[in-house]
């Protein structure tokens, strides 16, 4: 049952023993799966992400009664269905970030989850072995050898606060060189440089499972359903 207490609409759920309690209706963004950035009309550089752990996070909290949307990328191979109330997809991270913008322009946002793993790169021009720089809808293998110059694709997370002043935001680290040691300094790093709430890490880099990075420290989640419920119950308490 959803009722207005306050001001503030919250959902009620029976607890053990019949008892119920209350917690907040939470209008929540999430992204997940990969960014893609083109070579030509016909390929394109992208990554592995298949979309798998933010449709479960967008699907845990659709359960809970939460309004939440997903901008999923193009590419994600994940075949869950998404129980979000809405489902947009995305492209390239400048795709990405301009769907972000119109969303915020909405307002009432409570959290951003930023689980899509976007480009580094993107493709800034392509040359044959001559070093001439060359353009076609389709670069044909009778070139012979082409170089890529790639150039830093547009970052999304560190704009994120400037969308969404008043949301917590979360975004993720995904480590895969260096120890244990390295992959916490970089995670709470990420805090303070991109104005986030939290940061997601994990990766071979940190070992199985995530830890759940804030200024008051981390938090250890086995698996994505704890993950899940730890995110959950923490933006709750917000």
């Amino acid at each position: 049952m959803v009722a207005q207490a306050g001001g503030e609409a919250r959902t009620f759920l029976a607890g053990a023993g019949g008892v119920c309690y209350s917690r907040r209706t939470m209008k929540v963004l999430v992204t997940c799966g990969p960014s893609y950035e083109p070579i030509d009309a016909a390929r394109r550089v992208t990554n592995f992400s298949t979309g798998r752990l933010g449709i479960a996070l967008s699907n845990a909290f659709a359960t809970r009664g939460w309004d939440v949307a997903c901008l999923k990328g193009e590419q994600a191979t994940c075949p869950d269905p998404v129980q979000a109330r809405r489902v947009l997809p995305f492209s390239t991270n400048d795709d990405l970030a301009a769907k972000l913008m119109s969303l915020a322009g909405e307002g009432g946002w409570d959290a951003v989850l930023h689980a899509a793993a976007l480009c580094d790169f993107r493709v800034e021009r392509v040359l044959n072995e001559r070093g001439e720089v060359i353009a076609s809808p389709k670069f044909s293998s009778r070139e012979g050898r082409l170089k890529l110059v790639l150039a830093p694709a547009t970052k999304v997370l560190p704009q994120l606060r400037g969308w969404f002043p008043q949301a917590r935001i979360v975004g993720w680290k995904y480590e895969l060189a260096g120890s244990r040691a390295d992959a916490f300094g970089k995670a709470f790093a990420q805090l303070a440089e991109c104005g986030t709430d939290a940061c997601v890490l994990n990766g071979a880099a940190y070992g199985d499972g995530f830890a759940c990075c804030t200024p008051a420290g981390a938090h250890t989640c086995v698996d994505n359903a704890a993950l899940a419920d730890w995110l959950a119950r923490w933006l709750e308490a917000s």
